[in-house]
């Protein structure tokens, strides 16, 4: 079972309109948990990159020779900020204001970067690093997963 993202928008509707306060459903590998009980603290946890391995070795001639695979990604340097939720993600406050962060910008602990928008409720989210904005990795109002990265920040 999967479900597809107006799927997933309509389930939340019916249960922010429904007197039920939580919902689950699990079928193998898919798994969806909803809630309307109130979370009174959103923590966003900076998750420092994954470094991949983008060299692969292979037997050559001398038995040492290397090679870079090519569909490897180059690791990014830097710190991400990521969702702590499911939902839309608004990088401006009001869709006439500037961007709450552009690159190059300088960010410090706790200031907002982003909103999301989860069941008509709007969360900011804040950074918990302090450093350079190096690059926005979502667009205005795209739908993001639990855990997305949504900007790189190069700590000073």
């Amino acid at each position: 079972m999967s479900l597809n993202i107006d799927e997933i928008r309509s389930l939340m509707t019916d249960l922010e309109n429904s007197s039920l306060r939580e919902f689950k459903v699990s079928d193998g590998d898919f798994s969806l948990y909803l809630s309307k009980n109130k979370n009174t603290t959103v923590t966003n946890t900076a998750v420092a990159p994954v470094q991949s391995q983008a060299v692969q070795e292979t037997a050559g001639e001398n038995g040492s020779e290397k090679s870079e695979h090519p569909l490897a990604k180059p690791a990014q340097s830097g710190i991400e900020i990521v969702a702590p939720m499911v939902g839309t993600v608004y990088l401006q406050p009001k869709p006439d204001a500037p961007m709450f962060k552009k690159v190059g910008d300088k960010v410090s602990v706790g200031e907002t970067v982003a909103v999301i928008e989860a069941m008509k409720l709007m969360t900011e989210i804040h950074s918990d690093v302090v450093g350079t904005i190096s690059e926005i990795l979502v667009e205005n109002e795209e739908v993001v997963d639990y855990n997305k990265p949504l900007y790189i920040v190069t700590p000073n």
